[in-house]
C-alpha cells in the first residue's frame, strides 16, 4: 500500500512538474494593437454659408473739375474739395472650397492649399450732405441730392494655403486648428449720380451720372477649426479678413450738364472712392475623396 502511495505521489510531481515548466515557457499573448491613428493626408471638396461685413464706411470724396472745387453745390457751390461715407449693408455668403492636406509621417502639423469661391454682396449709398449756408446756395440746393452708391462683390475668390496642427479633441474626435493665408479676387463698384435739375423741387442747377467698378486683388488672413465626424466627413467654423482698406476705386469722372443739355465747363467731374477691409464668419461641411483617413 505504501509503494502505491509513493509511486502515485511520485508520477504526480513528475507530470505536474512538466506541465507546470512547459506553462512557464509559453510566450505571454500579443498586447491590444494600438487604435489608429487619423491622418488628415487628401483632397477635399465643401460648401459653407456665413456673414461678411464692412471694416468701415466706404468713403467718397468730390474732387470737382479745373473750374469748380467741387460738383456738390451747383454753379453756386463750394470750391473745396469734401468728402461723405456710404454705409455697407452686412452680406449672407455661401460658396464652395477644394483643397488637399499633407501631413508627414509622424508630426502632428498638417500643410495644405485650398481654393475657395462664393457669394458676397455687401452694397449701400447715401447723400452727399453737404449744404452750404451761403444763401445762393441754399436756394439753388436746399437739400442733398447728389447720391453715391457703392458695392463690393457679387462674387470673390481666394487661394489661400493652409498651415494646422492636429490633436484629438473633445470626445476623442480628430481636431485640426489651423492659419490660413494668400490671395484674394473681389470686384468693386462705385457710381455717383444727380438726376434733379429742378430748383424749386430743392435740387441743383446740375445732371450728373458716372460710374466705374474693377475687381482688386489682394491679401487675405485668417483661421479656424476642422473636427473630423469619420473617415470622410468633416465639419469647420472659420474666419478671414480681407484686405480691402486704403483700396481705392481710382477716380469716377463723367461730365455735368445744365437742365438744357449744355456742358459744364472744366472738364469732367471726379470723384474718389476709399473701401475698407472685409471680415467674414463661415461654417462648413468637407468631403474627403483622397488619400486614407488612417495610417500613413
Amino acid at each position: 500500500m505504501k509503494k502505491l502511495l509513493f509511486v502515485g505521489v511520485a508520477l504526480t510531481a513528475l507530470f505536474g512538474g512538466s506541465a507546470l515548466a512547459a506553462e512557464l515557457k509559453r510566450p505571454p499573448p500579443p498586447p491590444p494593437a494600438p487604435p489608429p491613428v487619423f491622418n488628415w493626408s487628401g483632397c477635399y471638396i465643401g460648401g459653407y454659408v456665413g456673414v461678411a461685413f464692412a471694416q468701415r464706411d466706404a468713403i467718397f470724396t468730390d474732387l470737382g473739375n479745373s473750374a469748380f472745387g467741387s460738383y456738390s453745390g451747383g454753379v453756386a457751390g463750394p470750391r473745396g474739395n469734401h468728402s461723405w461715407n456710404v454705409g455697407l449693408d452686412n452680406s449672407a455668403i455661401g460658396g464652395g472650397t477644394l483643397g488637399c492636406n499633407w501631413q508627414p509621417y509622424g508630426s502632428p502639423f498638417v500643410f495644405g492649399i485650398e481654393g475657395e469661391g462664393g457669394y458676397m454682396k455687401l452694397d449701400g449709398s447715401a447723400f452727399d450732405p453737404l449744404i452750404n449756408s451761403n444763401v445762393l446756395v441754399t436756394a439753388v440746393r436746399a437739400s442733398p441730392d447728389v447720391l453715391g452708391s457703392a458695392k463690393v462683390g457679387d462674387w470673390y475668390g481666394m487661394i489661400t494655403g493652409r498651415l494646422g496642427y492636429t490633436w484629438y479633441g473633445w470626445a476623442g474626435a480628430p481636431l485640426l486648428v489651423y492659419v490660413k493665408g494668400g490671395a484674394a479676387f473681389v470686384p468693386v463698384q462705385a457710381s455717383v449720380l444727380d438726376q434733379c435739375a429742378v430748383t424749386a423741387a430743392g435740387c441743383g442747377n446740375w445732371l450728373i451720372s458716372t460710374s466705374d467698378s474693377k475687381t482688386i486683388t489682394t491679401g487675405t488672413l485668417g483661421g479656424g477649426f476642422e473636427v473630423a465626424l469619420d473617415r470622410f466627413w468633416s465639419v469647420k467654423g472659420e474666419y478671414m479678413f480681407i484686405g480691402l482698406g486704403d483700396r481705392h476705386l481710382g477716380t469716377t469722372c463723367g461730365f455735368a450738364t445744365l437742365a438744357s443739355g449744355a456742358t459744364v465747363s472744366g472738364g469732367p467731374f471726379c470723384f474718389d472712392h476709399d473701401f475698407s477691409g472685409i471680415h467674414t464668419f463661415k461654417v462648413g461641411l468637407n468631403y474627403r475623396f483622397g488619400g486614407s483617413a488612417y495610417g500613413y
